[in-house]
C-alpha cells in the first residue's frame, strides 16, 4: 500500500513503495488530454486494402528429363543441378544417390568430382551411331588394312577377364628341411607298401594307355594352356632335383596319414599330380582302396578309367578328402582336383584354391563333380 508525505511546495513528491507484494494492477486514471481511441470498421479496412493477385505457378522445370535415361518419370527422384539446371535420377547417377542432398547440389560436370566410368544404353547407342556414320562416309577412302587398324584403335565395350595361371611350388630353402620332408613321404610309402611314382602307370591286365585319351571324355575336357604346361614341366624337373613343395606327411590316430604344409603356399600353386595305376572302374568296383580317383568319364560307362594308388603313388595319395556329408566339411577345403587334357591324355592335378599357412592340413573335394563315392565315413 502506498502513502504520501507532505513536503515543501518547491520539492517534487517522492513515491515510497512498501515491502508488501502487490497482487493486482492499480486502477488506470482517466486522462482528459488524450481522447478515447476509435476502432476502424471493417468497411474502412476493405476500402483501403489492395487485392491480392494470384501468380501462376512456375512450371519451367516440368519438361526436365534425366540426362542418362532420357526419362522424365519419377520426378520425385529427379535431382536438378544448381549450376546447369540439368536433371539426373538418383538411381542413374554413379555412385547412386541414396537420399535427396541437403543444400545445393552440383552434377559431376559442374563439380570437381571425377566421374565414374560407365556406359549407359544412351552412350552405347551414341557410340555405334558415330561409328556407323564414320564407316558410311569414309568407307570409300579407307583401305581394308586401314579399317582394321581403326577397329583396333576404336573404343572397346568389353572387358577381358584376366586369366589365372598356375604357379610353381616354392620349395624350402633349408636343404635339411627338404630332406626331412622327403623322409616323411618315404616313411609313409614304406609303411603302406607303395612304390614312389610321379607319373601314371599302365600295368598288364589293366587299362592300356590307348584307353586314356581326352577325346573320349563325355562333353570334352579342359585343355591345359601352354603357360600352365610349362609350369607343370618346371615342377616335374624340380621334383627330379629333390625340390618338392613344402609338405610333410604326418600320422593322425583318427585320420591316418595326412599332409600338412611345412611352409606358406600361395593360391593356385601346383601341389602334385595324382598318380598310380590306371584301370577300368568295372575292375575296381569291389576294391577297398579309399583313394581311387576318377580319370576319364566316357560316353560308355564300361570304359570309365580310375587311378588306383595302392601299388604306385606319390604324396597326393596321402592328401585327405573332405566329408561331403558334413556341412562343415566344405570349410576345410583348400585344394581341388582338376582333370586336364595334357598332350591328348587325361591327367589329374592338385591345385591350391586359397593361401595355405604353415601347419595347415590339406583337404580336397574327393567327389568333385561326380558325387559317385560315399564320404560319410570321412572325419
Amino acid at each position: 500500500m502506498a502513502t504520501w508525505n507532505a513536503s515543501p511546495p518547491t520539492a517534487s513528491p517522492a513515491r515510497i513503495v512498501s515491502s508488501r507484494r502487490r497482487t493486482k494492477a492499480p486502477a488506470r486514471r482517466p486522462s482528459s488530454e488524450s481522447p478515447p481511441r476509435r476502432m476502424r470498421s471493417i468497411a474502412d479496412i476493405l476500402a483501403k486494402s489492395v487485392p491480392v493477385v494470384e501468380q501462376e505457378q512456375d512450371d519451367s522445370y516440368g519438361d526436365v528429363t534425366c540426362e542418362e535415361c532420357d526419362s522424365g518419370e519419377r520426378d520425385d527422384e529427379l535431382l536438378l543441378c544448381d549450376k546447369c539446371d540439368r536433371g539426373f535420377h538418383m538411381k542413374c547417377l554413379r555412385p547412386i544417390v541414396v537420399r535427396v542432398p541437403i543444400g545445393p547440389w552440383l552434377c559431376v560436370d559442374c563439380s570437381d568430382q571425377r566421374p565414374v566410368r560407365r556406359f549407359s544404353q544412351k552412350n552405347i547407342l551414341h557410340f555405334f551411331r558415330i561409328e556407323k556414320q564414320f564407316y558410311q562416309t569414309e568407307k570409300s577412302e579407307l583401305s581394308q588394312e586401314e579399317a582394321r587398324k581403326y577397329r583396333k584403335r576404336s573404343f572397346s565395350l568389353t572387358v577381358k577377364k584376366r586369366k589365372r595361371k598356375l604357379l610353381p611350388s616354392v620349395p624350402s630353402e633349408d636343404p635339411e628341411q627338404r630332406l626331412n620332408q622327403m623322409g616323411t613321404l618315404a616313411s609313409a610309402l614304406t609303411a603302406l607298401g607303395i612304390k614312389y611314382s610321379d607319373d601314371l602307370t599302365y600295368a598288364p591286365g589293366m587299362a592300356p594307355r590307348s584307353a586314356n585319351q581326352s577325346k573320349f571324355e563325355l562333353g570334352g575336357m579342359q585343355v591345359l594352356s601352354k603357360e600352365d604346361l610349362e609350369t607343370l614341366e618346371q615342377c616335374r624337373a624340380m621334383y627330379r632335383r629333390g625340390e618338392c613343395p613344402p609338405l610333410v606327411v604326418v600320422f593322425d590316430p583318427l585320420e591316418g596319414y595326412t599332409v600338412e604344409a611345412d611352409g606358406p603356399i600361395k593360391d593356385l600353386t601346383f601341389i602334385a599330380e595324382y598318380t598310380g595305376d590306371v584301370d577300368y572302374l568295372k575292375n575296381r568296383e569291389h576294391d577297398d582302396c579309399d583313394s581311387i580317383m576318377t580319370l576319364l568319364l566316357p560316353e560308355d560307362p564300361s570304359e570309365t578309367l580310375v587311378i588306383c594308388p595302392d601299388k604306385y603313388g606319390n604324396i597326393s595319395r596321402f592328401i585327405s578328402g573332405i566329408n561331403n556329408h558334413n556341412r562343415f566339411g566344405k570349410k576345410k577345403q583348400n585344394c581341388k582336383c582338376v582333370r586336364y587334357n595334357v598332350n591328348g591324355e587325361c591327367r589329374v592335378l592338385l591345385v591350391a584354391t586359397r593361401d595355405i599357412s604353415k601347419g595347415e592340413r590339406l583337404y580336397y573335394d574327393y567327389n568333385g563333380y561326380e558325387h559317385e563315392y560315399p564320404t560319410h565315413n570321412f572325419i
